[in-house]
């Protein structure tokens, strides 16, 4: 067989080498090429096209290696956040998943020697948290994109919210209780002692001796007082048909959770379509199942068609809805995290009527529930 054939073993098994990593001391940066021994990279040294880059880089060495300590950082960088996010983590071991990358830029044509060096740099230019420690150097990633400080500050701000809205319920609790200790101790008493006895008795005694009109004053204020009595009585009969404070608060903490919703939306094992076309035609408009929720805005899907697993922002996917008849899992408003079958879809509101499954709320049939609530069960 010729040299050149295709097939032969060494030539597949230089193709298979040839994918692989190789050694650090055989590439060349300047020309971006890869030598599988020492006289393969002795050759490229003498070849035209290296002495031409050389003669470049001669000109401006500085603006090369700026270049390339650039390109490492970034690539390091967008590493650590997409792989990692703001987890405490050992540098080696980004930095080897870093350089499993076959065209990465090696560290030895970059501004900094040691990966230690590296280290320390990022944590004097603010871009990540160091701290050395006996295992090696930790870093961690600070995270200044403006949409995650948005996300953050609203979170703070809900959480304000919430904690302004329970002091509003214990005041209302307390205010409660205190009506409710105030009508208690406003008790009708009699007086039933001897002296009242003779008193009304002297009193009638008298009255035998008084004139008609005097009977006629007595018989109208008699008449005042049973009014008062009756209109005592009813007060006492609406109080009592009022409700109690903890049905008034049952109802507020129940209208609460009915207009409650947030900006997260992501639940483990519901259906998504990808709809960012940032990762290519392959993903774009596929679908997915969420096998994990990061940090309530990231989630990991798996593909159903291919079965790759990817890490994507919520903003990046959006919620299937299914055939009538099919589970749904409701992914906001008040009856979050509740699952249920859908009944119908409304295309001219872009809302759908479904039934509850699960929970107190079994059996429930809840009309209106927008297209973006809730999501088809895997």
């Amino acid at each position: 067989m010729g040299k050149s054939d295709f097939l032969t073993p060494k030539a597949i098994a230089n193709r298979i080498k040839s994918k692989g990593l190789q050694k650090l001391r055989w590439y060349c940066q300047m020309c971006q090429k890869q030598c599988r021994d020492e006289n393969g990279f002795k050759c490229h040294c003498m070849s035209e096209s290296h002495q031409r880059q050389l003669l470049l880089a001669s000109e401006n060495p500085q603006q090369f290696m700026d270049y390339f300590s650039e390109e490492f950082r970034n690539d390091f960088l967008e590493l650590l956040r997409r792989r990692f996010g703001t987890k405490r983590v050992h540098n080696n071991i980004v930095y080897n998943e870093y350089i499993s990358h076959r065209e990465h830029i090696h560290m030895n044509a970059t501004q900094w020697e040691t990966l230690t060096d590296f280290t320390k740099w990022l944590g004097r230019e603010g871009l990540c948290k160091v701290d050395e420690t006996p295992k090696g150097w930790y870093i961690q990633y600070i995270d200044r994109d403006p949409e995650t400080i948005r996300r953050q500050l609203e979170l703070e701000k809900k959480k304000k919210q919430d904690l302004d809205d329970e002091e509003k319920t214990a005041k209302f609790i307390e205010e409660q209780v205190r009506r409710g200790l105030e009508g208690k101790e406003q008790v009708v008493t009699f007086n039933l002692s001897k002296g009242a006895c003779s008193s009304s008795g002297a009193t009638s005694s008298k009255s035998s001796t008084l004139g008609p009109s005097a009977l006629k004053t007595i018989g109208s204020s008699a008449s005042v007082k049973r009014k008062e009595s009756a209109q005592s009585s009813a007060q006492s009969k609406e109080k009592k048909k009022k409700k109690s404070a903890l049905d008034e608060i049952m109802e507020i903490e129940e209208e609460k959770k009915r207009t409650a919703r947030t900006d997260y939306w992501l639940q483990p094992e519901i259906i998504v379509k990808i709809i960012t076309k940032k990762l290519g035609e392959k993903y774009h408009k596929k679908k997915g199942i969420v096998k994990e929720v990061i940090d309530k805005y990231t989630a990991v899907v798996k593909m159903i068609d291919s079965g790759d697993k990817l890490k994507l922002d919520q903003t990046h996917l959006e919620t299937v809805i299914p055939a009538p008849g099919k589970r749904i899992l409701v992914l906001n408003g008040g009856y979050r995290g509740n699952e249920g079958t859908l009944e119908s879809i409304n295309e001219k509101t872009f809302s759908a009527t479904i039934v509850i499954e699960t929970g107190p709320l079994k059996g429930r049939r809840v009309e209106g529930i927008q297209y973006e609530d809730f999501s088809k069960l895997a």
